[in-house]
């Protein structure tokens, strides 16, 4: 297949879920054409299947905002015509949906119908969406998608129930490559950061409000207290400077490391012990799988689809949203017994491989086949 696949070319789930995707995609044999305005951030490597095609955006004076969206339909007519493309994947609706629509409904002008596949992977639904302004566009790009997937039970839920979908929505679930995510020894790394032996906790995120990054030093803060640990906060965004305050006024920046943005996750995840992730809300949670196929046990709010992943009681534990002394105290219980942290830790890599890439990839291989086949009885 030759597969033409839209994304924000971002560290966000939904960028580096459609990323590692077209990477899979091509080393299976597919042609797969990103489009985007910047090359991906794990679009790393070369292959003869793998293609990038910038979208240029006019800075034309009459302009206060740059038009992506018309900028992004013009340059997928060109992709689909000229590289002869059989299907768009669509990842994340705002504005890609509505930008494939627009192409797909020029296409046909040049006797060419090409289907399309929207994946929605979270705020673009429950946050994004949901806004006025956007929502009758939401509604309307998804119900004219030819295939429409969500990467996970609660948010086929709540697209069901913010907006008036026709379309069938299936789940197919975030995915990790196990090659790529696994236990790396870094004994040395692990010895630099905790020299005492000192338990390691982690957290990763874009540092935004609904991560609470702000919970998550609050329940180190009270974990500490009772176990000697080092915290690892590996991200930036707006609540950084705010949660540095925090370590400050708890008097516990001695026990804290802000690592700023890293490419290299995987190799953070294998010295950690636990990680937390109390956030607002989470469509499915990729950081929380990536963290569980480094063999590190998760402590989690219940939001959203993180139930869907992380399972109480046995990959870690699920608390309400701003329950950070529950959270805490779930945190000292893993952390204080080797022998239950060490299940635990096997327990989540056990979680993880019902995820692997091998596992998801031809779900969608099938599902592409099927809208392809589908769209051409329909035109």
């Amino acid at each position: 297949m030759k597969i033409g696949i839209v994304c924000y070319p971002t560290f966000g789930g939904s960028g580096v879920v459609a990323t590692e995707l077209g990477k899979a995609l091509a080393e299976r044999g597919h042609q797969v054409h990103f489009v985007t305005y910047n090359q991906p951030a794990r679009l790393d490597l070369f292959s003869e299947n793998l293609f990038y095609h910038e979208v240029s955006v006019s800075n034309y004076p009459l302009f206060d905002f740059p038009p992506y969206e018309l900028a992004l339909a013009s340059r997928l007519v060109d992709v689909v015509r000229f590289e002869k493309l059989d299907i768009l994947h669509v990842h994340y609706a705002i504005p890609h949906a509505s930008a494939a629509y627009m192409a797909k409904q020029i296409l046909l002008t040049y006797g060419i119908y090409i289907p399309v596949v929207t994946t929605l992977h979270g705020t673009d639904i429950t946050l994004v969406g949901k806004d006025r302004t956007f929502k009758p566009v939401v509604t309307f790009s998804i119900n004219q998608s030819d295939g429409v997937t969500a990467v996970s039970e609660n948010l086929r839920n709540d697209t069901y129930q913010f907006f008036e979908i026709q379309k069938d929505i299936r789940v197919i679930p975030n995915f990790i490559d196990l090659g790529r995510f696994n236990l790396k020894p870094k004994d040395h790394f692990k010895k630099a950061i905790a020299p005492a032996g000192e338990r390691i906790v982690v957290h990763t995120s874009n540092f935004r409000k609904v991560k609470r990054t702000g919970d998550v030093v609050r329940i180190f803060a009270e974990l500490v207290k009772q176990i000697p640990s080092k915290l690892l906060m590996v991200g930036d965004g707006l609540e950084r400077s705010i949660c540095e305050q925090l370590c400050r006024d708890l008097n516990i920046t001695d026990n804290v490391r802000f690592l700023g943005k890293q490419d290299a996750i995987e190799e953070i995840l294998s010295v950690s012990d636990l990680f937390l992730m109390p956030s607002q809300s989470e469509s499915f949670g990729l950081a929380a799988l990536e963290a569980m196929a480094c063999k590190v046990p998760v402590i989690s709010s219940d939001a959203g689809g993180l139930p869907e992943l992380n399972v109480d009681g046995v990959t870690g534990f699920l608390k309400q949203v701003g329950d950070v002394e529950g959270m805490a105290e779930k945190a000292i219980y893993i952390l204080e017994d080797d022998e239950r942290l060490q299940q635990f830790k096997n327990n989540a890599l056990e979680r993880a491989k019902e995820f692997d890439l091998a596992n998801i990839l031809p779900i969608y291989e099938k599902y592409y086949s099927e809208v392809i086949e589908l769209s051409r009885q329909n035109v």
